[in-house]
């Protein structure tokens, strides 16, 4: 079955995210329903959005669930057959949706396709071994993952394999797409990049720049947790353990230098990241949350 605009629809996840939703949100064509998730209980947010946008919808979670919980509701409320996963910090070009449609009636099985990132210096795609491949950008390739920031799913072929188990809840922050990419190629299923179908990431402006550091401090303490995580679901302890270790030291080292030195914001980062490891390693849950 290809896609088409009455069989398609968007989820944006979003989190203090309203300096990038609506110029991401107004290059989406207005005739495909959005789902935006927020993670919080912010009203007067959901109220702008589904007032200023007559094919918006904003779900509520009450809390900061975390990318892939987040997708993971708005894919579960998605009545359509494929459902497009943006972050609110990107934007579509005018041709976008519709190259993503022509690119579904040529392939004739797939789990996931995707725009390719328009910054040929930050490519949203890897290659199984991270091989270096000769591409024809006229036409789809297939790769081993794909960035989180945008993944088209073919939703019924996802629920037959995962039971509508999409992404991992366990990872709040960092490596929960590659976890789903990596079961959809055990699986023995396609993802393919799209190479005429393009689209902009803003990269990091997510969440309004004004919580730069708190922002920062979440990311380096989830980056080491997801790292271990991801790592022992596919690997096992010791491979984590391993692995990790040598940063866990680097980090600690770090940490005491820019504790001498007075230097809080790095040294705040260092003893995030140490913080990270620990609690991979103790088996604790992905707790960390920014103090906004």
């Amino acid at each position: 079955m290809s896609i088409s605009r009455q069989n398609l629809s968007i989820v944006i996840v979003t989190f203090k995210s309203e300096g990038v939703i609506h110029e991401c949100i107004k290059s989406i064509d207005k005739d495909i329903k959005i789902t935006v998730v927020e993670n919080s209980n912010n009203y007067q947010f959901k109220d702008e959005l589904e007032k200023s946008y007559k094919n918006v919808s904003c779900v509520l979670s009450n809390e900061n669930l975390g990318m892939g919980s987040g997708n993971n509701i708005g894919i579960k409320k998605a009545e359509t057959d494929f459902v497009l996963i943006l972050n609110p910090d990107v934007i579509l070009e005018p041709s976008t949706i519709n190259e993503l449609i022509i690119a579904s009636e040529k392939i004739s099985n797939f789990a996931i396709i995707a725009p390719i990132s328009s910054d040929i210096n930050y490519p949203n795609y890897k290659f199984k071994n991270n091989k270096k491949i000769s591409i024809d950008y006229n036409f789809p390739f297939k790769v081993k993952s794909i960035d989180g920031f945008a993944m088209l799913f073919n939703k019924k072929k996802l629920d037959i394999i995962f039971h509508k188990n999409y992404f991992d809840e366990n990872f709040f922050m960092y490596l929960e797409n590659d976890d789903l990419c990596k079961r959809i190629i055990e699986a023995k299923e396609d993802i393919f990049i799209v190479p005429i179908s393009k689209i902009k990431h803003l990269g990091g402006k997510a969440v309004n720049v004004k919580y730069k550091n708190e922002v920062e401090f979440a990311r380096n303490w989830h980056w080491i947790w997801s790292k271990f995580y991801f790592n022992k679901k596919h690997h096992g302890y010791f491979a984590a353990f391993i692995k990790g270790f040598p940063k866990f030291i680097f980090s600690f080292v770090k940490y005491i230098f820019y504790l001498l030195i007075k230097d809080k914001v790095k040294q705040r980062i260092y003893l995030n990241r140490a913080s990270g490891f620990i609690n991979a390693a103790i088996n604790k849950k992905s707790w960390y949350r920014s103090q906004f």
